[in-house]
């Protein structure tokens, strides 16, 4: 029923209508509807008709939806909705209560609409009335030309149930449909059951009303005496038309419903494509037999009823296989990150048979760093989760290489580029120190990550990108900038896909936004909020996939001894040079790597050198032990130069041209980093505990 909901109106003074005696004394019931505040107030006969307690009534049409069956009230409402709008005085409508031992019944109302001299409407008051019996009289007054209408709506209940199915995707929507929607309610059945064939069983998956499940019907076999059964192996519809029809013909089945009050019921084989895929019954407890016109009826909707099964398991198993095949691509467990709790999560579109190109993944790499990647390939098909599964394997080769970030998603592109497809991709790569809390990032046409700090403040970081993987390689424009996020202790990054962040009529900032504040107010634990934010994607339903990674720094262990020193070297600054190298000797003695003290203070001098001769400005020296996995000891030189360190050709007799090769001679590893205007070279020494 239509609620009009409160306002500051008061009730009118002679609000509720007192119900004139005779209609009680007629069974009829009064109401009083205030549309100003919504009120809705029934008198006890009203309540009697309802099949309501007093105290299960509160005064608001919405507690009514216990008894008016949805399809009904979608009915009943727009009804009364369209008597207002129109001018109407009062109104006049059948429709069907659900009583408390789930029987329907037929019900009739007329209300008369109050209005104000504006003619806006302000109250109804009518009557409700108990209408099955007046309905079943005028049923048995039918005339040969009311027998042809009857036959005319039957038709039209198996267009209406036909539409009804063919928005079913599951087979639990089909099973909803057919217990919502006005097809059965037409039909008078009470309720059905319904059965699918399975490896030469039928498995039940609609039992019929509550209460009513026989034990050992869930699963039974084809040849056992059930009605499902039969006429699934003989493929003939079975129509039983009275109690003791059904007694003999089914004495196992039989008393365990007598309880039920069936006095008739229709089974019918559902077939798709010549072969039986199960059976539906339909169950009656208020007439006997069946008129050849209304078997006629009931055989075309179980054909439109297995149309509308086949479809929706094919769905479930096209579903299934996406996204098994799609789990298949992603990488099959992500490896434990010391000093990071990662969360990874992925949602996979609306559309059953769809498989997206949406990925992520998590690369360790040398020195104890590790990359987070996301990305999504254009399109929904198996060939963009084709394409997805070989870039995935080949960034996180580059990735292993060693290569710097732009170095991986430049290569990335130009192997896309390569493949024979016309597919393009969006990534995201991060490359995270966690000793330092230093992340290098590029973006190749996707969207900008997200931080969320300590405090659960939450923001977005504008990288500077470059055109998506394959474009950029196309058109040859393979420059991705670097840049530098900072994740101190307790920070979370956010990298996801826009399947989470698009929403219909709403543009890609307005999506970013509501994200943000999502995530600010979400939970704390890095787990729980992956999960809050999927079960949103979940909910919010679409077409698009959704791939989520979080990462969140933790903690490190302090290192036993020392930790971080830094120096600026200026040039032409000799002091600063000298104070350099002796603090670098120090350390070396003080962090226990005496063994390597030659070897680490002549490739930080080489590095400081290079720097002060090739670049133009002055140089900054760190040094750190870190001890995430195994301990060592890390040199860090930065310049602002942006040109990348080369090797050279010293020849015979050159004294220089030589100091690269002694970086990857004497380092266990090392590298360059894009550090905003210019670039750190480093490189890092294994310093076991006992040195």
């Amino acid at each position: 029923m239509v609620d009009r909901g409160a306002s500051a109106l008061s009730l009118p003074d002679d609000w509720p209508a007192h119900p004139d005696p005779i209609l009680a004394l007629n069974r009829m019931g009064s109401f009083d509807w205030d549309l100003d505040t919504g009120l809705f107030h029934m008198d006890a006969q009203a309540h009697e008709v309802f099949d309501l307690r007093p105290d299960e009534y509160d005064g608001h049409p919405e507690t009514l939806a216990v008894r008016v069956p949805r399809p009904e009230a979608y009915r009943l409402d727009g009804l009364v909705s369209q008597a207002m709008k129109d001018g109407s005085e009062n109104y006049g409508v059948y429709f069907r209560i659900r009583r408390r031992d789930g029987t329907l019944r037929w019900t009739h109302t007329q209300g008369y609409i109050r209005r104000d001299e504006t003619g806006r409407p302000r109250r109804i008051i009518g009557i409700v009335r108990d209408a099955t019996q007046e309905l079943a009289e005028i049923e048995a007054r039918r005339d040969q030309a009311a027998q042809d209408e009857a036959h005319r709506r039957q038709t039209n209940v198996v267009q209406l149930t036909t539409a009804a199915l063919a928005h079913a995707r599951t087979v639990q929507d089909v099973i909803d449909a057919l217990k919502d929607t006005h097809g059965l309610i037409h039909l008078g059945a009470t309720s059905l059951v319904m059965g699918l064939v399975e490896a030469g069983r039928i498995r039940l998956i609609a039992e019929g009303p509550a209460g009513s499940f026989v034990p050992g019907t869930d699963v039974t076999r084809i040849d056992e005496p059930y009605p499902m059964s039969e006429v699934v192996r003989t493929l003939t519809p079975r129509f039983i038309e009275s109690p003791e029809e059904f007694a003999e013909g089914y004495p196992v089945l039989w008393p365990h419903i007598t309880d039920l009050d069936i006095t008739s019921a229709a089974y019918l084989p559902l077939i798709a494509q010549a072969r039986p895929i199960g059976a539906v019954g339909l169950l009656y407890s208020d007439r006997r037999g069946f008129t050849p016109d209304e078997r006629n009826v009931l055989v075309a909707l179980g054909s439109s009823i297995a149309q509308s099964l086949q479809r929706a398991m094919l769905y479930e198993q096209e579903k299934d296989l996406a996204t098994g095949l799609q789990q298949a691509m992603l990488p099959r467990s992500i490896p434990s990150v010391p000093g990071a709790e990662v969360a990874v999560r992925y949602r996979s579109g609306s559309l059953g048979r769809d498989i997206g190109g949406d990925w992520y993944d998590l690369i360790p790499l040398p020195g104890g760093r590790v990359g987070a990647v996301i990305g999504d390939v254009q399109g929904h098909d198996t060939h963009a989760a084709a394409v997805m599964g070989q870039l995935r394997i080949v960034l996180r080769a580059y990735a292993a290489e060693g290569h710097t970030p732009a170095t991986v998603m430049a290569r990335a592109s130009v192997f896309l580029h390569e493949l024979d497809t016309d597919r393009f991709a969006t990534c995201l790569y991060a490359e995270a120190d966690l000793s330092t809390g230093v992340l290098q990032v590029v973006r190749a046409g996707h969207i900008d990550p997200l931080v969320r700090q300590a405090d659960g403040t939450c923001r977005r970081v504008a990288v500077e990108g470059g055109l998506p993987l394959g474009l950029s390689a196309e058109f040859g424009r393979l420059e991705y900038p670097v840049g530098t996020i900072e994740l101190d202790p307790g920070h979370t990054l956010l990298l996801c896909t826009d399947g989470l962040v698009e929403q219909p009529g709403a543009d890609l900032d307005d999506g970013m936004q509501t994200l943000t504040a999502m995530i600010k107010t979400g939970p704390d634990d890095v787990y729980d909020l992956a999960d809050l934010l999927i079960d949103v994607a979940e909910e919010r339903g679409g077409d698009d996939d959704v791939a989520l990674l979080l990462l969140r720094r933790r903690s490190m262990d302090a290192p036993k001894s020392g930790g971080r020193l830094q120096q600026h070297v200026a040039p032409g600054d000799p002091d600063a040079l000298s104070q350099a190298r002796h603090m670098i000797r120090a350390a070396v003695r003080a962090w226990g790597a005496r063994e390597r003290a030659d070897e680490i203070e002549l490739v930080a001098d080489e590095l400081i050198t290079n720097a002060l001769m090739h670049t133009e400005g002055s140089a900054v020296v760190t040094l750190r032990v870190l001890t995430s996995t195994d301990r060592r000891l890390r040199v860090e030189v930065e310049d602002s130069s942006s040109a990348l360190p080369r090797r050279r050709d010293a020849g015979e007799s050159g004294v220089s041209g030589r100091g690269l090769l002694l970086v990857d001679l004497l380092t266990d590893v090392w590298g360059v980093e894009a550090r905003g205007g210019g670039k750190c070279v480093w490189c890092e020494f294994a310093v076991p505990e006992g040195d």
